[in-house]
């Protein structure tokens, strides 16, 4: 009599294969909600990503998908209650006032990277912040916008002081 294994090994496969795919699309699931429920633990009257308004800038090559924040409000929330942010996705800081505009990570999810720039968009300062500190970031130079993105991504691209963001929106 001859028995083949074959059919034996794919049943046990199968019956192997089918709960590891139930545990990961429960766990896929779990995220998704999770990360739901964190957007809603927003303070009442904090702006969602979305609903700030959004523009296109380069630096170089590369091209950087900015929440933009232009009134006090906006810039006192800023990237604050944010768990992520994708590849090229930044805020922009407008300011009236060409001046020193220090920066602090208070309620804010996750580290960031800031460039501070004159108003011709020349990139006079980058600093490295880490999630949730309260330590000042201030620039040693007069400027009229700052950029924050996610930890690294300047020093990743290339991007130095004396480089240039171009699609800035006019100062008012």
């Amino acid at each position: 009599m001859r028995f083949s294994l074959r059919p034996l090994i794919a049943r046990c496969a199968l019956a192997v294969a089918l709960p590891l795919a139930a545990v990961a699309a429960l766990t896929l699931t779990t995220a998704a909600t999770s990360s739901v429920a964190h957007a809603q633990q927003m303070p009442p009257g904090a702006k969602q990503p979305g609903d700030f308004p959004h523009l296109k800038l380069t630096a170089g090559m590369f091209v950087i998908d900015a929440s933009v924040a232009a009134n006090d409000a906006d810039r006192e929330q800023g990237l604050m209650y944010r768990t992520q942010l994708a590849p090229n996705e930044g805020m922009l800081f407008v300011f009236g006032e060409n001046a020193v505009h220090c920066f602090w990570m208070k309620n804010t999810l996750i580290p960031l990277s800031i460039a501070f720039m004159r108003a011709d968009g020349t990139i006079t300062d980058i600093d490295e912040m880490q999630a949730e500190t309260t330590n000042n970031h201030c620039p040693r130079n007069n400027g009229t916008y700052a950029l924050e993105m996610s930890k690294g991504w300047f020093t990743a691209k290339g991007i130095q002081p004396g480089m240039k963001i171009e699609g800035l929106p006019p100062l008012q």
